[in-house]
């Protein structure tokens, strides 16, 4: 069964691939990006997500985004939970052709609604996320104002896939590593979406240590591929990204006390 649902991704990493060479103006960065992700157990039902990730130009040198989310958690059982949040992200110029066509950095507004589903096929554990998002970008209606003053709605559906497999054992167990590979297409959609129907690709590689159940480190390869909501002179503009990932994972347990 694990197999045939690996086999079922493979049209997602080539997708992205075919749009990227039937462009005529493709450009290319080195990336990394740095994260942290807490969620705090409110209740058996509901928990508070917080994360931030800090994406860098260069690997390291230059800002390529700022990522800043909270959310509220609803487990409906151990394998089904759904998230609504808010996202404060803020995307700064960087290579050859900055996303903002002024070559400015711009702050973008997020609501996000998400469900999330988890299971095990043999020694796989697999994980299948969907998300929804209400986008508010800033986009500057003049060259000579301070900060933007408009933030039209762009809505964009997301899925990824992920899988985990124990390098030791059967299953993911503390103080054990693992290795995760991850797909995640992004879509567009509605009357402000021009250009980029399809608007990136997400493909992830991943080492991964569990210390134990609250603080897992991982860290590994990314490749980012992502499409303009704008033309240069008539092209459309895909960026391609590839670089290092390193994500914290914490969990804690805020119930503890309380039952004490």
């Amino acid at each position: 069964m694990s197999y045939r649902l690996l086999l079922a991704i493979i049209p997602f990493f080539f997708f992205y691939s075919s749009l990227a060479q039937n462009t005529r103006l493709n450009h290319y960065n080195t990336i990394g990006w740095y994260n942290s992700f807490g969620t705090f157990k409110l209740s058996d039902k509901f928990g508070l997500h917080t994360e931030y990730q800090w994406r860098r130009n260069k690997i390291i040198t230059d800002w390529q985004q700022s990522v800043l989310k909270v959310g509220l958690n609803y487990n409906l059982n151990p394998r089904v939970l759904f998230r609504v949040g808010y996202a404060w992200i803020e995307t700064f110029p960087y290579g050859e052709y900055p996303i903002n066509s002024l070559g400015r950095d711009f702050t973008e507004h997020r609501i996000f609604e998400m469900v999330q589903i988890s299971h095990k096929e043999g020694i796989v554990d697999l994980l299948h996320r969907f998300m929804l998002e209400q986008r508010f970008v800033g986009r500057y209606s003049t060259t000579n104002l301070p900060k933007e003053d408009e933030f039209p709605l762009v809505n964009r559906m997301r899925y990824m896939i992920r899988l985990q497999v124990p390098l030791i054992g059967k299953e993911i167990k503390d103080k054990a590593p693992y290795v995760a590979v991850y797909n995640e297409i992004l879509i567009g959609f509605g009357k402000n979406v021009t250009a980029n129907v399809f608007d990136q690709n997400r493909l992830g590689a991943l080492v991964g240590y569990r210390f134990n159940k609250n603080v897992k480190i991982e860290t590994g390869y990314i490749n980012q591929v992502l499409q303009f909501g704008r033309q240069i002179n008539g092209q459309n503009v895909f960026q391609h990204n590839n670089g290092v990932i390193v994500n914290a994972n914490f969990n804690i347990d805020l119930t503890k006390k309380t039952k004490e």
